[in-house]
């Protein structure tokens, strides 16, 4: 059975916690912030979880994380 292949830009975007779960960066918070609130700017930087409904497809592109 041939090996399974890790998508590329995947596998810089996500990373697997110890519980499975998957977290990934928000978007937006790379240019133009001068206009962003304080408050929102905090919030673009956290670090979030992938949906559960997406988990499956998570696993699928990313086998070996």
């Amino acid at each position: 059975m041939p090996k399974v292949k890790t998508h590329s830009g995947a596998k810089k975007r996500f990373s697997k916690t110890a519980n499975g779960h998957f977290t990934r960066r928000h978007s937006a918070h790379s240019h133009l912030l001068t206009k962003k609130t304080r408050k929102r700017k905090n919030r673009l930087a956290s670090v979030d979880y992938v949906d559960k409904t997406r988990e499956k497809e998570m696993r699928r592109i990313l086998p070996y994380k």
